[in-house]
């Protein structure tokens, strides 16, 4: 079970280190990025920054969290990351229940709508952050080499997860 938890720490730190560093890369980001918060239309003007700064600042904390060997912290940063993400999908659930399709900003510039799709994603990382959870309750030790590698195996999966959107599109019927 430890290694599943080393894999769900790292899948984890990939996805939350690319969504806040994409939010804060530049000016034009930072921008686009409340610019599609506006445009879910859920949050009242005068707390679109706020909550932007709050979301990265959580999105950092929980990559920092998870990458703290310590098993309390990782029991935080599961525990943050899995609040967080059920934050998201409720908001895209109920943008979705309006007929609000506006560009999902999770990882950066992207046209994609948001759509089931986006729901489904974060449906299946709320699930990884339950799971790392389980995996930091076990005790035991690890053997270097497979914690090596159920690590790397996150942080690839992280990687494709955060360009997920793009996949489908490549593999999705020409439009």
């Amino acid at each position: 079970m430890q290694y599943v938890e080393v894999t769900c720490r790292l899948l984890l730190v990939a996805v939350f280190v690319t969504a806040a560093f994409t939010k804060v890369s530049g000016k034009a980001a930072w921008l686009a990025f409340v610019r599609s918060l506006r445009q879910l239309k859920q949050i009242p003007s005068p707390l679109l920054q706020p909550v932007a700064l709050a979301v990265v600042a959580i999105e950092a904390i929980v990559a920092v969290l998870l990458l703290v060997p310590v098993r309390v912290a990782g029991w935080i940063g599961f525990a943050l990351a899995g609040c967080l993400l059920l934050s998201f999908t409720l908001v895209i659930g109920r943008a979705l229940s309006h007929g609000n399709r506006a560009p999902c900003r999770c990882f950066g510039a992207s046209s994609t709508p948001l759509g089931p799709i986006h729901i489904m994603r974060n449906v299946m990382l709320v699930c990884v952050a339950v799971l790392g959870l389980a995996g930091a309750s076990a005790s035991g030790t690890l053997d270097a080499p497979y914690a090596l590698l159920a690590g790397a195996g996150g942080l690839v999966a992280g990687i494709l997860i955060t360009a997920f959107e793009d996949i489908v599109t490549l593999f999705g019927p020409a439009g």
